[in-house]
């Protein structure tokens, strides 16, 4: 949505704003603030026109040279020190900074930090925001108790506005000299700005370094005399549907007293900003040690009766940190951050134990609400941040008992329902990521629950946890988007599990690989399981190709006669040619550490009966096509053979195809390669011959 010239941010309300400060006019200041706010609390901003001026510019410089030279996409790539729009909202950011390390209180304070979100939103704008004194004004609103109360930015001056004042008045010259030159010069540009749920991560800000919060007297505020700046409607994301927008004016006249714990998740959502658009900012809070912070807050919060309603931001805030600074996620771990946020989980979904790895599951329970939801799924990603290369290891004794207590907790996120079903399917895929990361030998404890009247099971041992993943799979291999990120996760987890688990790969072939009885379609087309997994090992994304053939290998016990059977050889080549596998022997399956038992797959009688019409290539039973060569004399059938190589060979000259081979190990390998293989290995047989006839 735009907005015309009276309803923008101008010289005279951040005067207004100053105003009302040194006055001590809490509510002029407030009702300067509550327009702000209603004007701009879903919108974020960015210079449409100066956008498409710069991209014209930059086609009419390839035109002329031919030459296209490296472009960021990125408008934070250009000037923006002269744009009088962003200047303006720097300053009111320096003012509001300002303001608040005089430690305000009630609902000036709290319009101060919605005012602060806002424009927290505009990476542009976060030079005043992202100082040290600035991090930790906030950190300290915020309930950060390590972050010592930073000193007024005063630097000697008694008001620490006149430079702002000193700047606005400039500005002002400038705007009259324009005026009277009509001058329609417009130097600014802008850039979509990222709220938390933006999927780009912002590279560094210019503001690096410890300056001083305001150099407004050092630059010119000229407007230029036709606005082009466009602020458009964010759209409500999952996480501000519950309110986190603005809150209207209706809300705040019923709220007779302003909560501390409101104002300190305003604080967290400001630095979820801050931190996700500006590398300095998240070097600056490792720097400050905000994680340490982050951590107390959380423990004396769970110490607390209430459950305080900010701290989903603080989870989300603390996992923007492990994301973005890897240092940070082993000093998490290190301090105890996998026993703290399974105590996340636990709380947010109400768990109760029965025995040391096993969950009480209530069917009567009620749903899982959005919220607590929402806030399991944030420690789930903190907790992957930090844990995701332990699965490659062996735990000891200390870690591998936390480690099946954090998989008991996991199994019960795959069991429990959401409110919404969009936060149970979201719920259960977090946790079969978490569960992936973890030591393979802590798993143990998804099949070691006893089993239950309707339970699933597979020789005594309880499959509801897999089966739940398995229809989780499903309901993903149904669905068209973002497959790779959902899909690849529980793929390789049911892989890993199946290796692992004799049982879990008994009943995963159950449900998977039943009994083949008709082969008159292609394996690849259907809807069951195995036809949509087939589908995927010819997808374009590799890395989920390579986990969908691994699973059906996997359930196939890596045998490769069997593995053809149910996908057929053209859909198998890809994996076998990865393995050396083409020339039909058998895998080495000890090499990966896994023993599979020696049951044998007996073929049913109805296969038995069209097995030896079924072309292995496809996988299916195709009609019989008669002989193209019937008819045709022996000297026929010769010449036409001569004409095929002859083509043959001319593609192959003219590099159209390359004629391949199987190694000893099964690679497939260039002829000519292969040719010379064997001539030095009939050298090598012949030398050695000679020696041992000379001894």
């Amino acid at each position: 949505m735009a907005h015309s010239g009276e309803d923008t941010l101008t010289a005279m309300n951040i005067e207004r704003i100053i105003e009302c400060i040194r006055e001590d006019d809490q509510k002029g200041l407030k009702a300067e603030l509550q327009q702000f706010i209603r004007e701009y609390a879903q919108c974020f901003f960015y210079d449409l026109e100066e956008r498409e001026r710069r991209r014209r510019l930059e086609l009419e410089e390839f035109r002329k040279n031919k030459v296209r030279d490296y472009m960021s996409d990125s408008d934070s790539d250009y000037d923006e020190s002269s744009n009088p729009d962003v200047i303006l909202r720097q300053a009111l950011a320096t003012v509001l900074i300002r303001f608040l390390q005089t430690e305000p209180q009630g609902r000036v304070l709290k319009v101060c930090l919605r005012s602060i979100r806002i424009l927290s939103r505009d990476k542009k704008v976060l030079g005043p925001l992202i100082t040290d004194r600035a991090l930790l004004t906030l950190a300290h609103l915020g309930g950060i108790s390590n972050a010592p109360v930073p000193k007024e930015d005063t630097d000697g001056d008694s008001d620490p506005y006149n430079d702002i004042i000193e700047a606005i008045s400039e500005s002002k010259l400038g705007r009259a000299d324009e005026d009277d030159h009509g001058s329609e010069e417009d130097d600014g540009s802008g850039a979509v700005s990222s709220d938390v749920n933006d999927p780009v991560v912002w590279g560094q800000s210019d503001w690096c370094g410890e300056r001083k919060a305001s150099t407004f007297s050092n630059v010119s505020l000229r407007p230029s005399r036709r606005r082009s700046s466009v602020f458009k409607a964010l759209t409500p994301g999952k996480r501000d549907s519950r309110g986190s927008l603005g809150g209207g004016e209706e809300e705040e006249e019923k709220e007779e007293k302003v909560d501390d714990e409101v104002n300190r998740k305003e604080v967290m959502k400001i630095f979820c900003n801050i931190v996700y658009n500006s590398a300095w900012a998240q070097e600056r809070a490792s720097e400050l040690s905000l994680l340490c912070g982050l951590t107390e807050k959380l423990n004396k919060e769970f110490q607390s009766a209430s459950s305080p309603c900010g701290q989903f931001y603080t989870l989300r805030f603390m996992f923007l940190l492990t994301a973005l600074r890897p240092e940070l996620r082993a000093q998490l771990k290190q301090e105890g951050g996998v026993p703290l946020l399974t105590t996340v989980l636990e709380k947010s979904l109400s768990v109760q134990w029965k025995e040391q790895y096993e969950v009480v599951l209530d069917p009567k329970a009620p749903p899982i609400s959005l919220e607590d939801s929402q806030q399991a799924q944030e420690a789930l990603k903190i907790l992957f941040n930090i844990t995701h290369s332990t699965h490659t290891q062996e735990p000891e004794e200390e870690d591998a008992s936390l480690y099946r207590h954090l998989a008991a907790v996991l199994c019960h996120c795959l069991m429990v329902s959401c409110e919404e079903e969009e936060a149970s399917d979201e719920l259960k895929g977090h946790a079969a990521n978490m569960l992936s990361a973890l030591p393979l030998s802590c798993l143990d404890v998804l099949v070691s629950v006893p089993l239950g009247p309707d339970s699933h099971q597979m020789n005594g041992a309880n499959m509801d946890c897999v089966h739940n993943l398995l229809m989780y799979m499903e309901r993903k291999l149904g669905q068209g988007e973002k497959v790779k990120e959902r899909l690849t996760p529980v793929l390789n987890l049911l892989t890993e599990c199946s290796r692992g688990h004799r049982d879990t790969r008994h009943y995963l072939r159950q449900q998977i690989l039943p009994p083949l009885r008709d082969a008159s379609t292609k394996p690849e087309e259907g809807n069951t399981m195995r036809n949509r997994l087939v589908r995927l090992m010819t997808h374009l994304e590799t890395e989920l190709k390579h986990c969908a053939a691994d699973l059906l290998f996997v359930l196939c016990k890596e045998n490769v006669r069997r593995f053809v059977k149910y996908t057929g050889y053209g859909n198998a080549a890809g994996l076998l040619a990865t393995r050396g596998l083409l020339g039909g022997q058998r895998s080495k399956a000890t090499s990966s550490g896994t023993q599979y038992s020696s049951d044998s797959d007996s073929d049913t009688e109805e296969y038995r009966q069209i097995k030896d019409r079924v072309n292995p290539v496809t996988g299916q039973v195709e009609e019989e096509q008669p002989d193209p060569m019937e008819g045709m004399t022996e000297e026929e059938k010769e010449e036409e053979a001569h004409r095929l190589i002859s083509l043959f060979n001319k593609l192959s000259k003219d590099n159209v195809i390359q004629p391949m081979g199987l190694d000893e190990e099964g690679q497939l390998v260039p002829l000519p390669e292969l040719r010379d293989l064997s001539v030095e290995e009939r050298k090598s047989e012949e030398e050695h011959d000679d020696l041992e006839n000379v001894e």
